[in-house]
């Protein structure tokens, strides 16, 4: 058997969906059928209620969003920036080592590019001097390509592309260690790490591999270790610490190497332009050492007369 109470409430609910509501809004009708000023009442109602959502609200509350709604700024305008960069970053996930690789080539090349594009004002006045009549002559895409010294991108190419993989694999372990409690202590300990080990034994790569690709013997190679690796390292301190502390605080690790790759143009450029200062140096050098030369067997061949002559005289 159904209990009373059971069989109240379905009886309740199947008026509640005949009536529309569960009570009669008319307070004399007390038989819960609806009846014609009940349903006025509920469309006065309705139409009561619609206009008060549709009315305007008051002051300190907003307005509903809608469909229709015109969109403020936003910043949409900077997507075709962004998503090159997006771009490289599911590249790194998928195939790092690669996607190194041909950031250090491009990075090297560009960097070697704009080394030589800034030469120094003697090398360049020479140059001007001696193809004055040439220039006429030939167009600017062939003068550009034959003012190059493509032997000297290539040794570039060379260094970048060996160095792509060691330096990545690096940076990528001084981000899993010296991780400490105290943020600012892991920050400093991983700049100072890179500055004393990383900085000095890239700097003695970059410029000893430029030295024996260009047929230096190994003397001349340790020479221009000493000549350029101390000025480099002392001015690498008043940048990169900056730009390390920068990238491990606020660049996803996926985007460090394109991040640093923007910098290291300008730096690539710098060590390229020390490089050619310290090989100009060391020609200069050589060449006066060449001069002295003759001039000191002059001296020895006269002393060797004189003591002849003292010994005959005897």
């Amino acid at each position: 058997m159904i209990r009373t109470t059971g069989a109240w409430a379905r009886a309740s609910s199947r008026r509640t969906a005949q009536n529309g509501h569960a009570y009669p809004r008319n307070p004399n009708n007390a038989s819960g059928n609806a009846t014609h000023f009940d349903f006025v009442a509920q469309r006065a109602s309705h139409t009561h209620v619609l206009r008060r959502y549709n009315a305007t609200k008051p002051p300190g509350q907003k307005a509903p969003a809608t469909a229709t709604t015109i969109p403020g700024p936003s910043w949409l305008w900077l997507e075709p920036v962004i998503e090159p960069f997006r771009a490289y970053g599911r590249v790194q996930q998928r195939k790092p080592y690669l996607t190194q690789l041909v950031s250090s080539l491009v990075i090297y090349f560009v960097g070697d590019l704009v080394a030589q594009s800034i030469a120094a004002p003697e090398e360049k006045e020479v140059v001007e001097e001696e193809e004055e009549e040439e220039e006429e002559e030939r167009g600017w895409v062939q003068q550009w390509s034959e003012d190059r010294d493509w032997a000297r991108t290539g040794r570039a190419l060379v260094i970048g592309g060996l160095s792509s993989i060691p330096s990545y694999k690096w940076f990528l372990w001084l981000s899993m260690n010296f991780n400490y409690s105290s943020k600012i202590l892991s920050l400093t300990t991983k700049v100072v790490v890179n500055q004393i080990l990383f900085t000095p034994i890239f700097n003695s790569y970059f410029f000893g591999m430029q030295t024996l690709l260009a047929g230096a013997s190994f003397d001349e190679i340790v020479e221009r270790i000493k000549n350029t690796v101390p000025t480099s390292w002392i001015n690498s301190c008043k940048l990169w610490p900056a730009i390390t502390a920068f990238s491990f605080t606020y660049i996803p690790i996926q985007y460090r190497s394109i991040f640093g790759g923007v910098i290291a143009i300008g730096w690539q450029t710098y060590l390229s332009l020390l490089n050619q200062r310290a090989a100009a140096q060391e020609n200069i050098e050589q060449d006066g050492t060449a001069k002295h030369i003759p001039a000191t067997v002059a001296v020895q061949e006269r002393e060797e007369r004189r003591s002849e002559k003292e010994k005959c005289a005897a």
